[in-house]
């Protein structure tokens, strides 16, 4: 979100002053209107600028964020430019994702069968883009990915990696300390004038997309996190009662707080999911860093980054050892999963054993069985003495099968 122009308190940009004490890239160069801007185009421009840094001797670092364009960096995970996404191809794109998920994943089933396996019929977004795939290239998103995987050097995450000697510095904290933080940092952005800002971006780029029920909050700088949050109250400010407003007011500030602590639970199991989980030679050590208390930043994170860092520079192994997670390699993490009983798809294997546990399942479960222990006692009770079943059949009675002694049910 800040590669655009505006929204600097809500997108968290890295204020003027820091940016003079380091050259900084990618930020806020692209028109805020413009809503097809995607992951290609940023790996475009970032990896021109990358590739520049390293002619001039220098070292460029990636902060992030968002991990989706970090491996768009790291690996060769994406279809090539040359091949696709002019913009009148984008807005195709997003005129699909308008459309409903399961006739878009029946679609999907029938040109890719194997990726459409893969993804959830509620993920537009992706089934959008691999039928966008296909439709512009003939050739199966499937298709694309095992030709990258079966390059020399690819493995789960991708094709191989485009820079070879890469690490990772992940900085964690301890949950707890992480919501207070994240919460603090919201109360800071209030205090740093979050309302005026978004007041300002609402009268000038999103009012009359309202007034014309055309706001969309998926595309674009639109989908930061913290715009949409404060919709309600930002259409209704100076139209209701203080009251009224003070209340949207908090229901925003509350939402923000609750998205934004959601979403830093996505990157760090982005991180363990993508990163820790596919061990092999495609992936870069990833050396944790520990956050949680900032007083011992020197000694914690400072100091063993430098000497991390500086051991890659000389090509020596660092003292720190790359963070290390047990993982199944049998674990199929896009598995496709029907529950007949409780009408869901269930997209990976443990995703799948954790809903066969969870309360709502077993709760189905349960009616299931006794609704099936109902219908058996019913069938019980209306049965006859065996006796009676050769009288009745030597009678022809109608509600008795003749070639089967047992009720016609």
């Amino acid at each position: 979100m800040q590669v655009y122009e505006g929204l600097d308190i809500i997108t968290n940009k890295v204020s003027t002053q820091e940016q003079r004490l380091c050259q900084h890239h990618m930020i806020s160069f692209v028109d805020p209107l413009v809503t097809n801007y995607t992951v290609v185009d940023f790996r475009n421009k970032a990896t021109a600028l990358i590739e520049d840094i390293f002619a001039r001797d220098k070292i460029p670092i990636v902060v992030g964020g968002t991990n989706y364009y970090i491996e768009s960096l790291l690996w060769k995970v994406l279809i090539s430019a040359k091949e696709m996404s002019t913009e009148k191809e984008i807005d195709w794109k997003v005129e699909l994702e308008k459309e409903d998920g399961h006739a878009l994943h029946k679609r999907l089933s029938q040109v890719d069968p194997e990726m459409a396996a893969k993804l959830h019929p509620h993920d537009k977004r992706k089934v959008a883009r691999s039928l966008q795939v296909f439709e512009e290239t003939g050739i199966s998103h499937s298709e694309f990915l095992h030709r990258q995987h079966a390059e020399e050097g690819g493995g789960p995450l991708g094709g191989p990696l485009k820079f070879p000697n890469s690490c990772i510095l992940w900085l964690h904290a301890d949950q707890t300390v992480l919501d207070k933080r994240l919460d603090k940092r919201v109360d800071d952005m209030l205090a740093a004038g979050l309302l005026d800002e978004l007041r300002d971006f609402h009268r000038r780029y999103n009012q009359k997309k309202v007034a014309e029920s055309s706001q969309d909050y998926q595309h674009g700088i639109f989908q930061s996190i913290g715009f949409k949050e404060f919709h309600e109250y930002l259409i209704t400010e100076g139209k209701c009662t203080p009251e009224t407003s003070n209340q949207l007011l908090k229901k925003g500030i509350e939402a923000l707080k609750q998205v934004t602590k959601r979403y830093a639970r996505k990157q760090n199991r982005w991180v363990k999911n993508r990163f820790l989980s596919r061990p092999g030679p495609s992936v870069p050590p990833i050396y944790g860093l520990e956050v949680s208390d900032i007083s011992k930043w020197e000694e914690s994170v400072l100091e063993p980054a430098l000497e991390i860092v500086q051991s890659f520079i000389q090509g020596r192994k660092p003292a720190a050892a790359p963070v290390k997670m047990p993982c199944n390699e049998t674990e199929n993490k896009r598995s496709y999963h029907m529950c007949d009983l409780c009408g869901r798809i269930i997209i990976g294997d443990r995703e799948w054993a954790a809903h066969m546990k969870s309360k709502s399942h077993l709760h189905h479960l349960k009616k299931r069985r006794r609704l099936d222990s109902d219908a058996f006692t019913t069938i019980e009770s209306q049965s006859v003495s065996p006796g009676r079943d050769k009288e009745l059949k030597e009678k022809g009675s109608p509600g008795w099968n003749d070639e089967e002694l047992k009720p016609s049910v």
